[in-house]
């Protein structure tokens, strides 16, 4: 009697979160220096991580009729807009690794869904839609999607499911891996049909207002859990968008997957569609400008986290603002820790020929007009290190393995401690500072260049909060943001009668 074969699953991604209004673009070597992991690699780095892709692994691998089948998978640091060069390259990788492994009977897939390329606006339909067309209509493919998603109808045709994470701060990544992998299990079996629907709404909820622990998002997520948990309902998904993509598809959406009732997810996400509507006045919050910042910072308790939104390094800022360390460093008896990115600064410090200890260097500022000048400082190093770090704890975005390039920790004259970093570095882990022996607690301000983020790694540290607005690409007032492709109407640019 012949041995069944097993049923082959690939696995495959490519994951960027592009930032249009930057003018420098995303290019191969970003995804060189982020994470390019070709066949069983793509395996051993997230097997273990709070990844989806580890969750897919875990529920498939579980299953001895299955055949888990890791092709490709990329991904850089939020940017720019990724080259016509990069995105060709990513292309063909995708199109060679998928044809080296067919057949296939299923494949898992993990865009992010806010990836614009120079050539193809809205960059995940586009390699999606080509996946959909080399295995055919017949093979199930079932994915996984950052809730900063810009979602399009391209995504939603070239697919038979999409599940979003639920949290932000994304902590619950390999959850919805193990989400995704279950309904890619029953659809091979023939257990369910796996239907979506899914609607742009009218609304693009406020990057500040996105914390998915705090009002009003937090009831939006409980509606959308009472709709999942429905009988026939398979998946249920907040999609709150990117704001930094000028793109047709931005703001926010919802999608449902049911089982084989078209009807029933379509009232679904017209019922969610209706509640956002109808509560749109709640999903644009109040700013903090930084002529109010002085007195706030006074009055909150300390130590406290800073975060700076105009210079979002996980929204795809340059990362190099200085408007904050102008500030802090002007502010008398606080100690504060801010991470910049400053290859020059680096090198400067790193082949410096004086035995003084104090060294004057023009710090940030550097990327562009639009993030604050460089300040000059005096500062004292405390050491080089080559900044590679790792995190095994669950945090935003999931990935393990983190590297700054060279990085200089030093110290001001005004008391302030600066990481200076080689390459650009989402502050997503507290690692970041504890693997290379900075404390804390020592601390009065923590600055993180982020929105929400960076609540997963330093809320346990951090008594309280302020978000600041700064200026720059991320910044959180998206109506001073030069859209010029964007859906009309969109709520907070326009008013919904």
């Amino acid at each position: 009697m012949q041995n069944k074969q097993p049923k082959r699953i690939g696995i495959m991604g490519v994951y960027h979160e592009s930032n249009t209004f930057l003018e420098k673009q995303t290019n191969w070597e970003d995804f060189q220096n982020g994470h390019l992991l070709y066949g069983q690699s793509l395996i051993e780095e997230y097997r273990d991580a709070y990844h989806e892709i580890g969750g897919m692994v875990e529920v498939l691998d579980k299953e001895p009729d299955l055949e888990i089948v890791p092709l490709f998978y990329a991904e850089a640091t939020p940017g720019g807009t990724i080259s016509g060069e990069a995105a060709d390259r990513l292309l063909m990788e995708v199109k060679t690794s998928l044809t080296d492994a067919m057949p296939l009977d299923g494949l898992m897939v993990v865009p992010h869904g806010a990836a614009v390329s120079a050539s193809y606006m809205d960059f995940d339909g586009h390699w999606l839609k080509m996946v959909r067309k080399m295995l055919g209509p017949n093979v199930p493919i079932i994915g996984t999607i950052d809730p900063h998603c810009n979602l399009s109808d391209a995504m939603v045709k070239a697919v038979d499911a999409l599940i979003a994470y639920k949290t932000n701060p994304h902590v619950d990544q390999r959850n919805v891996g193990i989400e995704a992998g279950r309904l890619m299990i029953d659809t091979l079996s023939g257990k369910i049909q796996p239907t979506m629907q899914a609607v742009q709404t009218k609304v693009a909820i406020s990057i500040e207002m996105q914390h998915t622990g705090s009002s009003p998002c937090k009831e939006l997520y409980q509606l959308s859990s009472r709709i999942g948990s429905r009988r026939k309902i398979l998946s249920a998904s907040v999609v709150l968008g990117f704001p930094y993509a000028d793109v047709p598809e931005m703001g926010t959406s919802f999608i449902v997957v049911a089982d084989g009732d078209e009807m029933l997810a379509r009232n679904a996400v017209n019922e969610l569609n209706e509640y956002i509507f109808n509560n749109h006045s709640k999903f644009s919050g109040d700013k903090i400008g930084l002529d109010q910042l002085p007195d706030e910072i006074r009055k909150a308790q300390k130590p406290l986290l800073l975060l700076d939104m105009g210079d979002n390094v996980g929204g795809g800022s340059p990362g190099d603002s200085t408007f904050l360390l102008g500030m802090l460093e002007s502010l008398t008896g606080q100690r504060s820790f801010i991470c910049i990115y400053d290859p020059e600064a680096v090198k400067i410090i790193k082949e410096r020929s004086s035995n003084d200890p104090f060294l004057t260097l023009s710090i940030g500022g550097k990327t562009d007009q639009l993030h604050g000048k460089p300040v000059e400082v005096s500062v004292e190093l405390i050491s080089l290190v080559e900044g590679r770090f790792s995190e095994k704890e669950p945090r935003h975005g999931g990935q393990v393995n983190f590297n700054m390039g060279e990085t200089a920790i030093v110290k001001t004259k005004s008391g302030n401690t600066l990481m200076l970093t080689s390459l650009r570095t989402v502050p997503f882990s507290l690692q970041q500072l504890l693997h290379f022996h900075i404390d804390p607690f020592q601390f009065d301000i923590i600055v993180a260049k982020g929105v929400h983020a960076p609540l997963a790694a330093y809320q346990s540290v951090c008594k309280s909060i302020i978000r600041a607005n700064t200026p720059g690409v991320t910044r959180a007032d998206m109506i001073n943001l030069p859209y010029q492709n964007r859906r009309k109407p969109l709520y907070p640019l326009d008013d919904l009668a």
